[in-house]
């Protein structure tokens, strides 16, 4: 028996189990097994801490925190709406008798994604983070719940994991990702792809400037009934009250 032959049998990649095999799962063959575990590990995640319903927030990256040396009086200013709004938000949904439980999820990167899990964490509330590998924005935030943090490969099932739980997507300024996160929300929404949640955008005159629903519907280009998608406002407080009178969360009014 040549058990050199043997040897090299046993050692060739070919007889690895397909899990230890990694050069095969990097390879172009693998990639539907790679979009299938990211899609199904997170969930089994999520669904292992019994969270099924997030309100999203997008916004940006690039904005720094107040204590940050050179951040300008706009950019503190949304940092702390942004802020403002996943305390809010988690305070309401943890403490208004029967309100089904949403959680702060969002893109887990600094700036405005990391006000909004601040605000969520300083409200004592679990708050999830979407993050994604990329040479520029690869670590998460610090106010992510541990356990509830997660790195993304691909851009199409992260955001597949934004919308999957979303009860509601809150929107504050931001770059290219953010503009593609919102339009592919409305249009999921104004396709009856999924079914109808609020949209909120904070900060009109920055989503006036790039999101002209006025133009569009005078142009034809999207229908009348489409400004009705949006709510718009300048608070991240009001914007997680709208969320919460919603899903039938919010405080009675005082009288």
């Amino acid at each position: 028996m040549d058990h050199s032959h043997l040897k090299d049998i046993l050692s060739s990649p070919s007889y690895r189990l397909a899990r230890d095999d990694g050069d095969f799962l990097e390879s172009d063959h693998a990639r539907a097994v790679r979009l299938a575990l990211e899609f199904n590990r997170a969930g089994s995640y999520l669904r292992a801490y019994g969270l099924e319903s997030t309100v999203v927030a997008f916004d940006s990256a690039r904005i720094p925190s107040p204590e940050t040396p050179g951040a300008t009086l706009e950019q503190r200013h949304f940092y702390e709406e942004a802020r403002r709004f996943g305390y809010e938000i988690s305070r309401g949904a943890t403490h208004t008798p029967g309100c089904h439980r949403l959680v702060v999820a969002t893109g887990g990167g600094p700036g405005l994604m990391e006000a909004a899990n601040r605000g969520a964490s300083e409200a004592g509330a679990p708050t999830i983070g979407f993050n994604i590998r990329l040479p520029h924005e690869q670590f998460p935030n610090p106010y992510i719940t541990p356990g509830l943090a997660f790195q993304f490969r691909y851009f199409a099932l992260r955001k597949m994991h934004f919308m999957f739980r979303a009860r509601a997507l809150v929107a504050l300024p931001g770059g290219f990702g953010t503009l593609d996160e919102v339009y592919e929300a409305l249009n999921l929404v104004a396709t009856r792809t999924i079914f109808p949640i609020p949209i909120v955008l904070v900060g009109r005159k920055y989503w006036d400037s790039v999101l002209p629903l006025d133009t569009l519907i005078a142009d034809g280009y999207v229908a009348p009934e489409d400004h009705q998608l949006v709510h718009y406002t300048e608070s991240g407080a009001d914007a997680a009250q709208y969320v919460l009178a919603h899903c039938g969360c919010a405080d009675e009014p005082t009288t």
